[in-house]
């Protein structure tokens, strides 16, 4: 695993890779480096001119590149919905599902179309709604994998079914915190439900580290505290395509392992190369786990099978 990078990605001349979030930032480095390996990329987000130059940009570099974009909103589970329903009537098999896309400290609280707080609702129950809605195209798959994009903020997170939508109070790193938990609870959990089930499916956790894109001036703002240090020291971030490393080394290697968690090698798994990433000790609760996914499945409206 030393020194992983997209060069050690196989080549590959078919699978079908859905990406979320991937009009820009990792996301778009994801589809860039699966695309140029050969796989069929659906690169996926809410704005459709954003996915029509982000195609251009990756025609620029490799004009063979299989690339599609499909509109969808994870702040709308009828948007999920439709999503979903458009992949099921065409019957292809999905063999990667990377749920990168996100929601980052809304200096106020804001609310889904579906009434959840924005970052809980886009980044965790977004991404439940929609996997769940996809499995039977996953297990269409040979050897299908689910990469969930966590990050480092996961340590600090804690899953309060008191007030999950932060209605009592509202801080918007600790709301960021718990839905990036959930993400890494849903990625753990949903490897042992496919082992429980037999789904064959692979669950793999990853983050990105502190990487250079926009999700801080997005999300907290450009002038939040953040947002400065995002837009006038760039140098404290690394490059978005070092950023994807360890998403890419999770859904392309063969010594990735479901149930595990990956990220960068170096600075408290700020930047380096993809190696084995710490799991939270309350990442690791199979009974906040269970029922964190008991709950997801009554809010998303959803069922696995």
């Amino acid at each position: 695993m030393k020194y992983w990078t997209k060069a050690n990605i196989p080549q590959r001349n078919e699978g079908l890779a859905v990406i979320t979030g991937s009009t820009e930032g990792v996301g778009f480095e994801d589809a860039l480096a699966l695309s140029s390996a050969g796989w069929n990329v659906i690169m996926m987000g809410r704005n459709a001119q954003k996915g029509t130059e982000s195609i251009a940009k990756i025609h620029k570099i490799n004009p063979k590149a299989e690339v599609i974009f499909e509109k969808i909103d994870l702040a709308n589970l009828s948007s999920i919905k439709d999503f979903a329903w458009r992949m099921t009537s065409k019957g292809q098999a999905i063999d990667l599902l990377i749920n990168n896309a996100g929601v980052m400290t809304p200096p106020k609280r804001l609310e889904t179309k579906d009434g959840f707080e924005l970052q809980f609702g886009t980044n965790h129950i977004g991404h439940f709604a929609l996997t769940a809605q996809l499995l039977p195209l996953l297990r269409k798959s040979l050897h299908p994998r689910v990469v969930t994009v966590s990050s480092i903020a996961n340590r600090e997170g804690i899953i309060n079914f008191d007030d999950l939508q932060s209605k009592s109070s509202y801080a918007p790193m600790k709301a960021y915190s718990q839905a990036k938990l959930a993400n890494l609870m849903f990625a753990l959990e949903l490897q042992r439900q496919s082992e429980k089930h037999g789904w064959g499916i692979m669950s793999i956790a990853a983050h990105p580290g502190v990487s250079r894109t926009n999700l801080l001036i997005t999300g907290a703002g450009r002038w939040s505290s953040s947002g400065i240090m995002r837009t006038f020291f760039p140098f404290l971030f690394q490059p978005a395509a070092q950023g994807a490393l360890p998403t890419l080394y999770a859904a392309t290697s063969s010594e990735a392992k479901g149930g595990l968690y990956y990220g960068p090698n170096k600075m408290s798994e700020t930047r380096g190369f993809p190696t084995l990433a710490k799991i939270p000790t309350q990442a690791e609760d199979i009974d906040v786990s269970l029922k964190l996914w008991e709950v997801s499945q009554k809010l998303a409206k959803v069922e696995f099978y």
